[in-house]
């Protein structure tokens, strides 16, 4: 790892390891750890990794060695119910209390000093917000990074079943503990399946030859999609950021799965007064961990020896650092979001967009919807190696997709933060989505995606109705001569699981029909604009 990584930090100790040992679960299920430890005289922190994908790769290498040469003992940890660890697999219910009896087992180590972080990304992040729903006196820090902290909120963003990345994920927890072979067998088995999978109907029923098998985790999460549903109960730990004192490094992409979570329990520590940092990429979940790794590793340790081994001396001056897309540079920011003005650009029939709201007599801009044949999804926030930035030129010539465009802009023009779509929209059937996605057009014509969002419509009547769509966060910089585009569809297939049109429950539905959906006006996208100079943080990547 070290020779195929420019930027690591050479390491400090030679280290050995213990496999294979037996931590008591809170019920004595036998959770099964691995200790590294440098090869070292003298007193050295701990950090504890659970996971529920095993112990070996990428785990190994990236937290149990890596950490280890720098002068820590590090425990990785199979959650219950995965990779060789007893008791029985729960996404969610089990991780607080396996992860109090842990630390309970560390007091008993002689090794164990009594200064504890913890550290890890996606699902070993959710694990971390679980310990700290009581965090133990000798929790010191945590470093959560791409990480989940509310299933529900996965399953559902903005309401609507994230299909792919569900199917993703449950790839990933039903095969990553059985080894890399098992998954890479299971891996290319989904992606032979996927199309087949989410074009067929019903879905409970399609999913199960491209996973293997039934997986009831999966099921359930498509079952209830209430987030009020007994069913989530527990599932949500965001509460935690709203009262925590431990201090917390927080680290996504902005093309992550995860970026609301994460921006979104940013914003509850620092509410509650609670030392934390913010390090954005220019990453998707899976890159922040592969191209990103020297980054997010050199934020993770100066974050780890600050508050563990009382080094601040690799810690940054500010708060956030965030990758400006569009100029490709770090920029180090007192906070998150920064002060902004809401800029809106509005949508004209002609596909336009401009500063001034046409006339609300203009006849309203429409496209059909046909969940036959669902408007596709290109990049974005997903888990696979599709997501990130794409060349969304094919899809924005599709009749169900409709584009409104700036004309070239005299100069650069950067936003920063939340970013929205205020629509007026009515439908024939009252059943559809709305997906709004920004684009960067550049002076060759190509379009590429920036930052995006979907909103569910409730029936409502034939009556226009105001809809906000929140389409995420971003750091980016139009540049002159580029283009300013919206684009407006009915969904993203297979990201979003198509809007039947029904109103039939998601796993059982059979029936699809087809809606037309029209925009009026006033309709608008709203830009966070800035005009400071923003602090260079380092050289263009």
């Amino acid at each position: 790892m070290r020779r195929a990584t420019r930027g690591m930090p050479p390491k400090l100790h030679d280290i050995a390891y213990e496999p294979g040992l037996v931590v008591p679960a809170a019920d004595g299920s036998a959770l099964l750890t691995d200790h590294y430890f440098p090869l070292a005289d003298g007193d050295f922190p701990t950090l504890l990794v659970r996971s529920p994908y095993g112990r070996g790769l990428p785990w190994a290498p990236m937290y149990g060695v890596l950490l280890a040469e720098q002068g820590f003992h590090v425990v990785l940890q199979s959650c219950r119910g995965t990779g060789g660890s007893g008791g029985e697999f729960a996404v969610w219910q089990h991780e607080a209390a396996d992860g109090q009896a842990t630390v309970e087992w560390l007091r008993r180590q002689s090794w164990f000093t009594g200064v504890l972080g913890t550290i890890g990304p996606s699902a070993l992040g959710y694990v971390q917000w679980a310990l700290a729903v009581d965090p133990p006196p000798e929790l010191r820090a945590m470093v959560v990074q791409v990480g989940v902290h509310d299933m529900h909120g996965f399953s559902y963003p903005s309401g609507v079943f994230a299909l792919e990345n569900a199917l993703v994920s449950s790839l990933g927890r039903v095969y990553y503990p059985r080894g890399v072979l098992s998954f890479a067998r299971a891996a290319l088995r989904l992606r032979r399946h996927l199309r087949k999978i989410t074009r067929t109907l019903p879905l409970g029923e399609a999913y199960v030859p491209g996973l293997g098998g039934r997986v009831p985790f999966l099921e359930e999460a498509m079952a209830h999609p209430d987030a009020d549903d007994a069913h989530w109960q527990g599932a949500d730990m965001g509460a935690v950021a709203e009262r925590l004192t431990v201090p917390t490094s927080l680290i996504t992409g902005w093309h992550d799965a995860f970026l609301d979570q994460t921006l979104q329990q940013y914003d509850r520590l620092r509410r509650a007064g609670c030392d934390t940092a913010l390090l954005v990429g220019p990453w998707t979940h899976n890159s922040a961990m592969q191209q990103g790794w020297p980054e997010v590793f050199a934020e993770s340790l100066a974050w780890l020896r600050a508050h563990l081994c009382d080094d601040p001396s690799g810690l940054r001056k500010t708060r956030a650092r965030v990758h400006l897309g569009g100029r490709r540079t770090w920029h180090d920011l007192p906070d998150w979001p920064p002060a902004a003005t809401a800029h809106r650009w509005y949508l004209d029939g002609d596909g336009t967009l401009g500063t001034q709201a046409p006339e609300d007599t203009s006849a309203p801009s429409s496209f059909r919807y046909d969940p036959a044949d669902p408007t596709p999804s290109i990049g974005g926030p997903l888990l696979s190696g599709q997501a990130g930035n794409q060349d969304n030129t094919a899809l924005e010539a599709r009749d169900d997709v409709l584009t409104f465009t700036t004309a070239p802009l005299t100069e650069p023009l950067s936003i920063l933060g939340p970013v929205s779509a205020e629509l007026q929209v009515s439908t024939d059937t009252g059943h559809a989505d709305v997906f709004a996605r920004l684009c960067d057009v550049d002076d060759r014509g190509r379009s590429t995606n920036v930052c995006d969002g979907l909103r569910r419509l409730q029936p409502t009547g034939p009556a226009p109705a105001a809809v906000t769509v929140a389409m995420s966060s971003t750091a980016y910089c139009f540049p002159a001569g580029h283009r300013i585009r919206l684009q407006v569809s009915g969904g993203a297939h297979p990201r979003f699981a198509r809007n039947t049109g029904t109103g039939e429950p998601l796993p059982t539905a059979t029936r699809l029909i087809p809606a037309e959906v029209s925009l009026h006006h006033p309709s608008a996208l709203v830009l966070p604009t800035t005009e400071e100079e923003l602090a260079s943080a380092g050289p263009a990547d």
